[in-house]
């Protein structure tokens, strides 16, 4: 998915340690699988000859489907702020990482690992715990604006133009989103939904701390161009304690 995956599992002293690396290895397999279907730079992807009218979606491996059904939900929860269509194209990139992700820690989980955080290009899933996600500050290059403690499923994703410039795009005027936000990190319990509402509230600038608030088991955390801050209403008990050091940084 031309970024880089980290996974680092706990086990208890009753875990079977092969079962758990059975499990690990097949998500990695299935993360790999995932961007054989899915990449919109493999021409033959799935999700390329879909886009091409090569293919149609009841050809598809049922995880297409399953993708473009999670992004239709989310577009009509942004009212179009997220979107997998694009200048008459399908890309749903900006939720299929999240998606796969999530899966691949619910695979590692279910093989009997007490603890498990994917990172997967600086979106996390955790399960179990405890952990500490450190939120990565956008204007100041190895320094953290935020640290989210996690002691059960929880996602953190972060959207803005730090790491890889910006590849985001308001969808209305298909240009550079005209917020002021340097990045907007989303926590909710799975990276599915918090990578595309993440995307959405990055493009909407202004607009997105509202729409947070609206939303049920959401909350963000902002950093503006100019260096001030703002959270959502309950962002704050996701907090670590402050004096706390953070275990993971993403």
């Amino acid at each position: 998915m031309g970024t880089v995956f980290s996974f680092d599992v706990r086990m208890d002293g009753d875990a079977d340690r092969e079962r758990v690396r059975a499990g690990l290895a097949a998500a990695v397999a299935g993360l790999h699988h995932v961007d054989e279907v899915f990449s919109p730079y493999r021409p033959d992807s799935q999700v390329s000859r879909l886009a091409a009218g090569e293919l149609a979606l009841a050809d598809c491996e049922p995880d297409v489907a399953e993708v473009f059904r999670h992004c239709a939900a989310e577009e009509r929860l942004s009212e179009g702020w997220f979107t997998p269509r694009y200048a008459g194209g399908l890309d749903p990139t900006g939720l299929v990482k999240g998606w796969a992700v999530q899966r691949a820690v619910e695979m590692i989980a279910s093989s009997g690992a007490a603890a498990v955080c994917v990172n997967g290009g600086g979106d996390v899933q955790l399960h179990g715990g405890p952990w500490r996600v450190g939120v990565s500050d956008p204007l100041h290059p190895g320094g953290l604006a935020a640290v989210v403690e996690a002691h059960d499923a929880l996602a953190v994703a972060t959207s803005g133009p730090a790491e890889r410039g910006c590849h985001i795009v308001d969808p209305r005027s298909g240009e550079s989103p005209a917020g002021s936000l340097a990045s907007l990190t989303v926590v909710s319990r799975g990276l599915t939904q918090a990578d595309a509402r993440a995307t959405a509230g990055y493009a909407m600038g202004p607009e997105a701390r509202a729409w947070l608030e609206r939303l049920d088991g959401t909350e963000g955390f902002a950093v503006a161009a100019d260096g001030t801050t703002w959270q959502t209403s309950g962002f704050a008990r996701h907090l670590a304690r402050r004096g706390d050091g953070a275990d993971r940084a993403a």
